[in-house]
């Protein structure tokens, strides 16, 4: 017997059509996890897209996080796409939403491989001119916001798995001084910004984090100014490392604080309650992490929606990445989010969400059949139902969900477009089936 996918535990019932109580959804009454985070001493923030600070989405950017990053605003493909013309809009944009909002600013990113203009990855440069050019747009960027940004990722992604150093513009052209040269130049810009070094799969202890370590230590002991490390954590659900606390402790013993800075929990499509159960677990186990350290300044979450997320463009058939769904329905990873911080979130109200089962048309050898899932007072992300036929009924295909049958027990999950279900909204799917002798309609129970 299965039920609604909440997270919570299946009921198992003798007989009838099962839905499970949904489980708790964020309401007026709940701590914004911004406060739940702010009273822990950590930053609880998101990436953005500024374009999109409006409605529902600006509501909930506005309220529940208390840093925003821009996802692409301040990369220098976005800043400077032809040579000395700039475009500052949407940069500004987040900037100045979040200062009308009481929240603080991760600058992403100064020194990256990647969304770089053209003029610049396809010019011939002398190590001169490439290290004029480097200084120089760390001055220009970091000086139009000096005093306005918490933060940096000044330099981002200088290594290889295996910890050698990524073959880059930079790289090659400067050797490995340029990250000291960058940090330098960005202390230089603005004072009081804390400069940090970002990159991914560095979660646990492994060659590539240990040669950003290396690389810290050594940036100390030169007096290079360098303030923190990045861990990205664009993770993979029942991935997280067992060693990310470890690892964001010997990262805070060298002196440097430690931030989450693009978590998101990735999975393959479509999620399903066991999915979900798993992901809620892993970021709960990464915040958890990061209460646990004291200079861990906080986790940054890549885009607080799925209809905000890099995920299903560059990982075909992966996607759910984050703590809410695409129409802003908070998933069971948001609220784990804020029990890791000392939160609670409030139950919905018995009865809030149910099914109903119906025969809408009937012949001698067979039927069709559907069930209309309905939700007021509550939502859901996802939804299963099942049901136990009394009378040898076997279901043939099924449209709008995922059926299947074993025996007398039947168990329809939402497809990949249709497991949100907002309150005051519904879903129905339809399926034909066989029978004989007699068709009756499983009874509709509610735990």
């Amino acid at each position: 017997m299965r039920s609604l996918r909440t997270g919570l535990s299946l009921v198992s019932l003798l007989s009838g059509l099962v839905l499970l109580a949904p489980a708790p959804t964020a309401s007026a009454a709940d701590v914004p996890l911004r406060d739940l985070a702010a009273a822990k001493g950590k930053v609880m923030g998101t990436a953005v897209t500024g374009s999109k600070l409006t409605g529902t989405y600006g509501d909930l950017a506005g309220a529940q996080f208390n840093s925003l990053t821009p996802g692409n605003a301040m990369k220098w493909g976005s800043v400077e796409p032809a040579r000395g013309s700039y475009d500052w809009a949407e940069a500004d944009q987040i900037v100045n939403f979040a200062e009308a909002h009481g929240q603080q600013v991760r600058g992403h990113t100064l020194v990256w491989h990647s969304q770089n203009p053209g003029w610049l990855t396809n010019g011939t440069w002398t190590a001169a001119q490439l290290g004029r050019l480097m200084n120089d747009h760390i001055a220009l960027e970091v000086g139009r916001y000096k005093g306005r940004l918490a933060a940096w990722d000044v330099v981002n992604e200088p290594f290889n798995e295996d910890g050698t150093y990524r073959q880059t513009l930079w790289y090659n052209g400067l050797g490995t001084g340029y990250i000291a040269q960058a940090l330098t130049a960005a202390r230089a810009a603005d004072p009081a910004a804390e400069l940090y070094i970002n990159d991914y799969n560095v979660e646990g202890v492994n060659a590539k984090s240990t040669a950003l370590y290396n690389l810290v230590k050594s940036l100390k002991e030169q007096g290079v100014p360098i303030d923190g490390v990045g861990l990205q954590a664009h993770l993979i659900v029942g991935q997280v490392p067992s060693t990310l606390q470890q690892n964001i402790q010997r990262f805070a013993d060298l002196g440097v604080d430690v931030a989450i800075t693009e978590l998101d929990i990735r999975m393959a499509l479509p999620s399903d309650s066991t999915k979900l159960a798993q992901q809620a677990a892993d970021y709960k186990a990464v915040m958890n992490a990061c209460v646990a350290v004291a200079r861990c300044a906080g986790v940054t979450v890549w885009g607080f929606t799925d209809s905000d997320s890099w995920i299903p463009s560059t990982f075909p058939g992966e996607g759910a990445a984050t703590p809410y769904d695409e129409n802003y329905v908070p998933k069971p990873a948001y609220h784990a989010i804020a029990e890791a911080l000392g939160g609670t979130t409030t139950p919905p109200p018995t009865g809030a969400c149910t099914a109903a089962y119906s025969v809408t048309s009937q012949w001698n050898t067979g039927f069709t059949g559907q069930v209309k899932i309905s939700c007021s007072g509550a939502a859901l992300s996802s939804w299963e139902v099942g049901w136990t036929y009394g009378a040898g009924q076997r279901i043939t295909q099924a449209w709008n969900a995922t059926c299947t049958q074993s025996g007398t027990a039947v168990s329809c999950a939402n497809a990949a477009y249709n497991g949100t279900v907002p309150d005051g909204g519904s879903v129905t799917f339809g399926f034909n089936a066989s029978w004989s002798g007699s068709n009756p309609v499983p009874a509709v129970t509610l735990e």
